[in-house]
């Protein structure tokens, strides 16, 4: 599994660096300031939480019998519907798509309080 989020880390990573260079040279002269706040905001958030990942995929290895796969998978989907629907945002203009994006920060919010779980457990765990 940690091997899953390590590669999984990787992608994001790359797509975040590709994505936002996109958004700042590509997109430049079509976003007005408000979309390029959004699509700003939306790479912040997916490198933040490819770093994240990063982190699950190594704490997934230092401790194998833990299970870190609740907060993988919330900052995953986490990237893909807050990050993804603020990209789509920014360059369509559809409104509607803001209501996905709070879904999105509720699957980041599951991540890190899984994590924390996690991180407790380890704590307990040791003694």
């Amino acid at each position: 599994m940690a091997n899953l989020w390590l590669l999984t880390a990787a992608v994001s990573g790359f797509l975040s660096v590709a994505i936002g260079a996109f958004g700042a040279h590509g997109l430049k002269t079509v976003l007005d300031e408000y979309g390029r706040a959004i699509f700003e905001t939306a790479v912040h958030y997916q490198m933040f939480h490819t770093l994240a990942l990063i982190a699950i995929g190594l704490l997934q290895a230092i401790y194998p019998k833990q299970r870190f796969q609740l907060a993988g998978w919330g900052f995953l989907i986490g990237i893909v519907l807050f990050s993804g629907s603020l990209y789509l945002l920014a360059v369509t203009g559809l409104k509607w798509l803001g209501g996905v994006t709070p879904v999105g920060g509720t699957a980041f919010l599951l991540g890190w309080g899984a994590l924390t779980h996690r991180a407790l457990r380890i704590r307990n765990d040791r003694g």
